[in-house]
């Protein structure tokens, strides 16, 4: 079980997001292990501190079956290691940070969750489900297409309307067994149920990041409401 630190979260460290930037320019492991201790201090201890902090909120004002988990393998903080197995870049350490708060029910990244990633000019938080496996992909598009004024009533939330967009790739033709005519077809041909909103990367460092975040998570219930019913899983 991981030490708890000392202090509450406070906000990120000033300089996180500048020890992102080298990493980005110094993206090789003799680098990396030389500066270990400073990742530690400004990236991933402060991490887990944020993630702790945010499993009360989390379960008090979103809802309880999402997980904060402060472990430093394997719970909410995604590794810093990039998987190169596949990709032509080889460079073995990721320039961001992702921290994922998984549905109790989910195995993997697939799973429905609230996001937060961490980037220099490229923060934001993320809503919804990534790249569903079939089942579940067929089910959201068949609840959208026989409940489409839930959909459209989840995707009207005033502040997830004016903060949020749904993003991620599309299918070029509808899928197979749906109406080609159906008013909400670009929806039912999105391979992930994904929604965005960016913030700048001040709010990081502030000491209400925390509540910052679940401010606008809260934006998007309605929207993984939707997306747990779909699937059938509790919200």
């Amino acid at each position: 079980m991981l030490e708890r630190s000392k202090n509450a979260f406070r906000g990120y460290p000033e300089n996180a997001l500048s020890f992102l930037k080298e990493i980005e320019r110094n993206n090789n492991r003799p680098w990396f292990q030389e500066n270990k201790s400073r990742y530690e201090d400004l990236i991933r201890t402060p991490s887990l501190d944020f993630i702790e902090a945010m499993g009360t909120r989390i379960e008090k004002k979103l809802s309880p079956h999402f997980l904060a988990v402060r472990k430093k393998v394997g719970g909410s903080l995604m590794r810093v290691y990039r998987d190169t197995r596949f990709s032509k870049d080889k460079t073995p350490y990721k320039t961001n940070v992702g921290i994922q708060f998984r549905h109790v029910q989910g195995k993997d990244v697939h799973a429905p969750g609230f996001y937060v990633h961490l980037e220099p000019g490229n923060c934001f938080l993320g809503a919804g489900i990534w790249r569903p496996e079939s089942k579940s992909l067929l089910r959201i598009r068949e609840f959208i297409a026989d409940n489409p004024n839930a959909w459209k009533s989840a995707l009207s939330v005033r502040g997830f309307k004016k903060n949020w967009r749904l993003i991620g790739d599309s299918l070029i033709r509808p899928p197979k067994g749906f109406d080609k005519e159906h008013p909400l077809i670009a929806d039912l041909k999105r391979k992930s149920f994904i929604a965005r909103y960016s913030f700048p990367d001040k709010h990081i460092y502030n000491a209400d990041f925390c509540d910052f975040s679940i401010k606008y998570f809260s934006q998007a219930e309605e929207l993984m409401d939707c997306l747990c019913f779909a699937i059938e899983v509790n919200y």
